[in-house]
């Protein structure tokens, strides 16, 4: 086997030089503080013994999809689903692609053409940007959150751009890395009143928030005003894979023409029955106690975890180092590889599983640690994450 160029290896002593090299490890035994099964739909036996139950009822004995979706590889329990997250979503359709990537890239680099232009929030997904950059539009991006500048770029766009240029804009309604979120009412009516398309990619949302966890932009009642939502199963949904919320025409759009949903195989069958299975269980979870349906409130104690940590982190003084949030994404800001990946070791020490984000991932001076809440941490273990935390704030105050 032949060695790796010269070239490339440079920019892997590069990168271990900045101690940013990244490398696979397994799972420990320790405190989840990093993952994002924010509900716990992951490791829950409900679900994957649902699953099962849908494929038996169907009779449903596939390994694989056997192909792409627009060969062999459909089946109904694809159409089942699709029509089960639009009822859900409150959309007129749903596409089912094999992951939130796939989504990102499918849509942005096939529906902006020549002549349009995409805003982009300085924050958005990497999937977001590749999708982006393999696309003909032009883009550019606007401060994070900042709505002045967006529509200070919208205005400049509108008078050096092509006539009939479309403006598209995307943001996500709950950040990867920082967990906050835009305000989704303003930011929908800046985009109404400049006839600008919003993308919404609500990945970190989904399962959350809004009516039964459908997402923030149900919760503020926006579906009919934007152009398409993408959401996610491989977060609070516990799964795998993701979907295209929007109008049929685009629905037709993406299956001529996005080239990630078109040139993959589908995803197993298993797969479908398992989203379904946890849609079904996010009914549940969000049902009020008390109810038929009601069971072990989830959702609920996921919100009052958020809560309590955000008030333990006043109590502890801990507030000037982390990036407010009302999510379930918090960072704690450690400037420096470095410290930051030291802090994150001397964490594991102490049993609690959280990860360092560092540059390039984030930019230079902004690395942290990301710390994921979840409906099963309890309180003492949160309380005992943010004094290990507060222990060691003389190593990166």
């Amino acid at each position: 086997m032949t060695d790796l160029p010269k070239k490339l290896k440079l920019k892997l002593k590069k990168r271990q030089d900045n101690n940013a090299l990244r490398s696979l490890t397994l799972p420990e035994s320790l405190i989840d503080f990093s993952s994002n099964d924010y509900l716990g739909f992951a490791r829950g036996p409900q679900i994957y013994e649902a699953a099962g139950q849908i494929m038996a009822k169907r009779n449903f004995l596939h390994n694989g999809a056997t192909g792409s979706r627009l060969l062999s590889g459909n089946n109904g329990l694809y159409m089942e689903l699709e029509e089960l997250l639009a009822g859900f979503h409150n959309s007129e359709v749903a596409l089912v692609f094999n992951s939130g990537y796939d989504a990102n890239v499918g849509f942005f680099a096939s529906v902006p053409q020549r002549g349009d232009t995409v805003l982009f929030d300085g924050l958005i997904h990497a999937s977001i940007r590749d999708g982006i950059g393999l696309g003909l539009a032009k883009s550019y991006k606007f401060k994070h959150n900042d709505l002045e500048n967006l529509e200070a770029i919208i205005r400049r766009c509108r008078k050096t751009g092509t006539p009939d240029g479309e403006i598209f804009v995307v943001t996500e309604s709950v950040f990867s890395m920082d967990g906050d979120s835009p305000d989704l009412p303003a930011l929908t009516q800046v985009c109404t009143s400049n006839h600008c398309r919003l993308v919404i990619d609500e990945a970190h949302a989904v399962g959350v928030f809004g009516p039964n966890g459908a997402g923030l932009a149900q919760e503020y009642g926006l579906e009919d005003a934007l152009f398409a939502r993408i959401v996610t199963f491989g977060k609070a949904i516990g799964c795998h894979g993701a979907a295209i919320l929007g109008s049929e025409t685009l629905k037709a759009y993406l299956v001529n023409f996005a080239r990630s949903f078109i040139y993959t195989t589908g995803l197993p069958p298993h797969s479908l029955a398992t989203i379904m299975a946890a849609y079904d269980h996010l009914s549940v979870i969000h049902t009020p106690i008390g109810s038929d349906r009601s069971g072990r409130n989830t959702a609920l104690s996921l919100r009052k975890n958020i809560e309590s940590f955000n008030q333990n982190l006043k109590t502890l003084n801990l507030t000037q180092f982390f990036i407010p949030s009302q999510s379930a994404i918090h960072c704690c800001l450690v400037p420096n590889n470095e410290r930051a990946k030291r802090l994150a070791q001397n964490l594991r020490e102490s049993n609690f599983d959280v990860r360092p984000i560092l540059s390039p991932t984030v930019p230079k001076g902004m690395e942290r640690l990301r710390i994921c809440l979840h409906s099963y941490n309890r309180e003492e273990e949160m309380n005992g994450l943010l004094k290990a935390i507060q222990k060691h704030t003389p190593d990166f105050a």
